[in-house]
């Protein structure tokens, strides 16, 4: 029986002497415990109070054993004494140096890494709150990290990439490399041949229905979803906008949907329940998915919106450059160009059977590449390792 001890970097605290954790953290370590032949542990630092996306967890619901350290509390050689695996984030600067303190264990030591470096930069870039004092402060800080975390990934015994930026950039380090695709579709929550046929029925020759989901913030290029819009009206495009999230740029959409007359071309709505509310509506009412990421991160909203049979159409950044290329479920565009992003829009409210296409090719590839299969290929990767 083998011992597998994740060390993440999602938030925990104590409430009232019990365990309150994320729940997605919480899902998947479920997975974990249900697939790996042994014990499982989740190591996590305590904050002070509840978050938001998480809830009170008394121990018999988990099924696995949650180490909670305060912030003071080093991870040390005791703390990974006994387990067989350590899996931990790459991309927290303060488990780099792990590969240091398993030297002398049995344990072997497996990075998780999401960010390459240029869209660490890219981030940084997109941040409003830094001067340019600031940014360049933070870009050799940054750049100062990238050494340790190339000196860990040669010397852990495996790295699992989520997406293909953090593959092409970190994946020849590792002796031991592998890429998934991280998201929350399980097979049940894939679109079926009915929504499709329903959808293919609306489109031709209707109205466009588009979405956006997530955090309203510039790194996730909310900030174009307006301009965008507003051309399309120009164009007299038949179209609807739905958006679900919220961040510091929704009151700048809202004012922006009333300045320019788009009420009835723009909804914004509240965050709601991914699984119970946003993939029903997007399976059943949108067709093609907007996404103004103008950085290269491995977001699940890709993948999680071509398993509602909705193609992606967005920026060229080297995530949806390379998942539109592999799976043929998408359009790019160059990147930050918000006129170009509603060029391509425009030519697609004349091409139902384009945008039919690429849906068809956008679900059959997540269908490849659901939660379950994705996980399942991880923790194979892990067990791999073990053998080694």
């Amino acid at each position: 029986m083998s011992k597998l001890l994740v060390i993440s970097s999602a938030p925990a605290a104590m409430v009232d002497g019990t365990p309150f954790l994320d729940i997605k953290f919480c899902e998947g370590m479920n997975f974990y415990a249900s697939a790996w032949d042994g014990e499982v542990s989740g190591l996590l630092r305590i904050q002070d109070g509840p978050f938001p996306f998480g809830r009170a967890f008394t121990l018999a619901e988990l099924s696995f054993d949650p180490i909670l350290l305060d912030e003071a509390t080093p991870i040390d050689r005791d703390t990974l004494s006994g387990f067989d695996v350590v899996l931990c984030s790459g991309d927290n600067h303060r488990f780099l140096d792990l590969w240091k303190t398993r030297a002398d264990l049995p344990a072997k030591l497996v990075y998780i890494i999401e960010y390459d470096l240029k869209t660490r930069f890219q981030i940084i870039g997109l941040n409003s709150g830094k001067g340019w004092a600031g940014k360049l402060s933070a870009r050799l800080w940054t750049l100062r990290q990238e050494r340790r975390r190339k000196t860990a990934f040669r010397r852990a015994d495996g790295l699992q990439a989520n997406g293909y930026p953090a593959k092409l950039s970190y994946g020849p380090l590792s002796r031991n490399a592998m890429m998934y695709l991280d998201n929350r579709l399980k097979p049940e929550m894939l679109a079926t041949p009915s929504e499709m046929a329903q959808r293919q029925q609306r489109i031709a020759g209707g109205q466009l229905r588009l979405v956006n989901s997530g955090r309203l913030e510039p790194m996730k290029g909310a900030q174009d979803l307006i301009p965008i819009a507003a051309a399309l009206a120009r164009q007299r495009i038949d179209f609807h906008l739905d958006v679900f999230g919220t961040g510091s740029l929704e009151a700048e959409i809202r004012d922006g949907i009333a300045r320019f007359g788009l009420s009835d071309r723009v909804t914004l709505h509240a965050p709601v329940d991914f699984e119970t509310e946003l993939v029903p509506y997007v399976r059943k009412a949108a067709d093609v998915f907007l996404s103004c990421h103008r950085q290269s991160d491995p977001s699940c909203t890709y993948l999680e919106s071509m398993g509602c049979g909705v193609p992606v159409v967005g920026y060229d950044n080297t995530m949806l450059h390379h998942l539109v290329r592999e799976s043929g479920g998408g359009w790019t565009v160059p990147l930050g160009d918000h006129a170009a992003l509603a060029a391509r829009i425009a030519q697609l409210a004349q091409a139902p059977d384009e945008v039919n296409a690429r849906a068809a090719n956008a679900l059959d590839f997540t269908a490849r590449h659901t939660f379950d299969i994705e996980f399942g290929r991880r923790v194979a990767h892990l067990k791999s390792v073990l053998a080694q």
